[in-house]
């Protein structure tokens, strides 16, 4: 059974309970913060407690530089590593975003963001998930497992080196050096299990696809260079103007800001290649052997810029199905997106007033891994809509008011019945044409459920 729906007490002591801090008090007191950021996700703790005296304890806890981010999270971690080697496809999303904490008084130790001017934090997620189902497109379905990596960072300002060489460059380190280090930690999956890692085009250099094929992981990553080749040809380029058109279909692309969600038709090539090694410090690396896949737009509509993907990959595509089944892994490379989105405007990461970078740090850890929870709930009415309910595990008062809300399903409750009527307590309607809520509109849900809950909890008690 997933963990996503457990009661807040239970959910926290799960994913916080072994944290190792150095004292068995610290402990506690991580779990009792987590289950009161579950409940309350608002960002800044004066909205999670309610108790002045639990409200000093937390800041006392945020206060100890002793406890870093990787301690807090590594329980979750390491469910979720454990979680990726049972048998089955897993998708290592990755993706860098940005925390902005500009404009708070007395918070010079943030490193700047954007165009130099803001203040915050960088936050580099490897987000796993895990595939339960194909759709008739070709799409994957599945589940969040978890973190199966993060990295929270100040970014300095770095003074220009007018002066320095191509090899004093590439020994220095480096930002770029975290994409794909997820692998150097896990190692390779267990025998049964494929890990695909996908990242965009930040991560199209050479490191991050020889540690795949080192460590047996298969990849999906965009590119955004002309890669020279063992040839002929001698480009990357070149060897996809020579490749043959394989299909056409049609890809389901997002809104985004200036926007809008639409179909496009694209038509489909692919090549297989020898990935010419650049120069590193130590010598000339092993030549990659990769598959190239390009996606381009054949009609987009005036005033949209039309679709092109250039995808290298490890994976097979002699058969059309398979290629298909490549576009649509990497067009799931939105979850990281969402969950990024999930963090800020779920848990309001962002909202939080502390001023030094490590308490933010130590804030951040917590409410990473409640955004988990709370992206997740989207996708199990998706993925697994028929799992039963546990009343001992989601909360018999919950269920009971849901009940009286809503009347109980002939069939008992299930995930899909469940999430759905969570929902329509935060204003999703449900009709037969609405589809399937979407995780904002059932975390506005959930937060009235907990506050009823709770105030039935006081009442039964009085």
């Amino acid at each position: 059974m997933s963990t996503t729906l457990l009661a807040p007490a239970q959910w926290a002591q799960l994913q916080f309970g072994s944290a190792e801090l150095g004292d068995q008090r610290r402990t506690e007191r991580l779990v009792n913060m987590a289950t009161h950021l579950a409940e309350n996700p608002g960002g800044t703790l004066p909205q999670a407690f309610d108790n002045w005296a639990e409200l000093k304890a937390a800041y006392r806890f945020l206060d100890q530089p002793v406890v870093a981010q990787e301690q807090i999270t590594e329980p979750h971690r390491q469910r979720t590593r454990a979680a990726c080697c049972q048998p089955g496809e897993y998708l290592l999303i990755e993706d860098t975003s940005e925390l902005d904490y500009t404009g708070g008084m007395g918070r010079e130790d943030l490193g700047v963001i954007g165009d130099g001017r803001g203040r915050g934090l960088m936050l580099h997620t490897t987000l796993a998930i895990k595939v339960e189902a194909w759709n008739l497109e070709q799409r994957p379905e599945g589940v969040v497992v978890g973190l199966l990596a993060q990295q929270c960072w100040n970014r300095r300002a770095i003074p220009a080196r007018k002066h320095e060489t191509r090899a004093q460059l590439l020994r220095r380190p480096r930002e770029s050096q975290r994409w794909a280090a997820v692998l150097e930690q896990s190692g390779s999956p267990p025998q049964g299990c494929t890990w695909i890692y996908i990242a965009d085009r930040e991560s199209d250099f050479y490191e991050p696809i020889e540690r795949c094929q080192r460590h047996g992981v298969d990849f999906i990553i965009r590119a955004c260079q002309e890669h020279r080749l063992v040839g002929p040809p001698a480009y990357l380029s070149q060897a996809l103007e020579r490749a043959p058109v394989r299909g056409r279909m049609e890809v389901q692309l997002r809104s985004r800001p200036g926007q809008a969600a639409r179909t496009a038709q694209v038509e489909v090539r692919t090549a297989t290649v020898l990935y010419r090694a650049p120069y590193r410090p130590g010598g000339q690396g092993a030549n990659l052997p990769l598959h190239v896949i390009e996606v381009r737009e054949t009609d987009a509509p005036a005033g949209s810029e039309p679709l092109h993907w250039i995808l290298l990959t490890s994976l097979s595509c002699e058969r059309w199905v398979e290629v298909q089944r490549i576009i649509g892994r990497y067009t799931a490379r939105w979850w990281v997106e969402e969950y990024h989105k999930a963090l800020k405007s779920g848990a309001k990461v962002e909202e939080s007033q502390l001023q030094r970078a490590y308490r933010l740090e130590s804030l951040i850890a917590i409410l990473a891994v409640v955004a988990i929870r709370l992206l997740n709930t989207k996708h199990l009415a998706r993925a697994r809509p028929d799992e039963r309910i546990d009343p001992k595990t989601f909360g018999k008062e919950a269920l009971e008011i849901l009940a009286e809300k809503f009347c109980q399903p002939k069939g008992g409750w299930t995930n899909r019945e469940l999430i759905r009527a969570v929902a329509r307590l935060g204003g999703f309607i449900g009709r037969r044409g609405d589809g399937e809520p979407g995780w904002q509109t059932i975390w506005r849900g959930w937060h009235r459920l907990m506050y009823m809950a709770q105030g039935a909890e006081l009442i039964l008690n009085r």
